[in-house]
């Protein structure tokens, strides 16, 4: 018997530290999760059939390209199929940017702070990590820092999590302009924002755009991403991915979520006036509240002493779980300690919500 089977480990990866997942309750009864920027709408309709229809082939291997979801994606944004490539989530797109152009010698960039995976990714590929700085909470784009990086890849995450902050294409371009890397723009929520990148693939050919199906697509219990970028790029991507990295079952999901714009935009409104709801209620209690183009808001909570800080956002962030409303709280970050992030509701959950910060606020007093 074999005592401490962790001599058998790369030392690299016993000292890596594993991402940490926004919490997911075992139970959904009762409880009002604004948590991890869900969609709070199921999908659409034609899912459940699509989904129905594949399980008599759940025999056969799925198609290892996902070639018609490529073609959708492609039509959908008039782009050629061999500048799409389909992941398992985009997490599996970003893993496989680190995969392909990052290793010992070739560092990774990131904002800071950011999406926590980026540095877990980087990790498994035994590559530095550079991290550029927000100035403060206002969250404007550092371009010149970040062109200046030095890296070989670097992760923009746009509108940027976690504030929702929102950043001009003109800079985007700037940054792909000058910067000697892969920039890899990660727009998770780009379906609430104003603006995309898309149209910067034809002046920019170190540019990859990432997108997930999570958020706007209510599919992210089916884990289904998507890649953007010149042909050569996914060429090499797709010499990295996985054989079979999408089920038939959520190629299927993918394929008639995509389809039904209809129901997309009908979800998409809601939450887009629901987020508008919630900026003009956090505003009006005299919050400092980031004006957000994702599926979130980022709020700096005051008290009833007039106080804002680590202390007034954890009593909220705990006041709120005791009463089965979980948020989501980055206490380890300076810039972020002080704010309770929020993902848009439905419009009962979001009223829910209100009556219960407001009810805090009179405790408080």
């Amino acid at each position: 018997m074999i005592k401490d089977v962790t001599r058998f480990v790369p030392p690299y990866i016993l000292s890596r530290c594993a991402y940490s997942p926004g919490y997911q309750p075992a139970n959904h009864k009762d409880l009002i999760k604004l948590n991890t920027n869900e969609n709070p709408f199921p999908p659409s309709p034609t899912v459940s059939d699509a989904v129905q229809n594949e399980i008599s082939n759940l025999h056969l291997y799925p198609e290892p390209y996902s070639q018609k979801l490529r073609d959708l994606i492609a039509s959908k944004h008039s782009l050629s199929e061999e500048q799409v490539i389909i992941g398992n989530g985009s997490d599996d797109l970003l893993n496989l940017c680190v995969r392909a152009f990052a290793d010992t010698n070739r560092m990774v960039g990131m904002l800071e702070p950011s999406y926590s995976l980026y540095p877990t990714l980087t990790s498994l590929q035994r590559s530095k990590v550079s991290k550029v700085e927000f100035l403060n909470d206002e969250f404007k784009l550092p371009v010149e820092e970040i062109t200046k990086s030095g890296v070989n890849l670097f992760f923009l995450t746009n509108p940027h999590a976690p504030s929702g902050r929102y950043f001009d294409q003109e800079s985007v371009f700037s940054i792909a302009s000058e910067i000697n890397a892969i920039l890899v723009v990660d727009e998770a929520y780009a379906d609430f924002s104003i603006e995309n990148s898309i149209p910067l693939l034809d002046k920019a050919n170190n540019l990859v755009i990432t997108r997930t199906l999570s958020k706007s697509y209510s599919l992210a219990g089916s884990r289904v991403g998507f890649a953007i970028s010149s042909p050569e790029i996914i060429s090499i991507l797709d010499s990295v991915r996985e054989v079979y990295n999408l089920d038939r079952m959520s190629q299927a999901a993918a394929f008639a979520a995509l389809s039904d714009v209809h129901y997309f935009e009908d979800c998409r409104r809601k939450i887009l006036e629901e987020r508008e709801k919630a900026y003009t209620f956090f505003t009006q209690l005299g919050w400092r509240t980031i004006e957000s183009h994702a599926n979130f808001i980022l709020t700096e909570p005051i008290n009833a002493t007039g106080q804002v800080g680590k202390e007034s956002a954890s009593s909220l962030f705990n006041y709120l779980e005791k009463n089965n409303i979980h948020v989501r709280y980055f206490h380890n970050h300076r810039l972020t300690e002080s704010k309770i992030r929020i993902s848009i509701g439905t419009e009962r959950q979001m009223n829910v919500l209100y009556q219960t910060i407001n009810k805090w606020c009179n405790e408080e007093s």
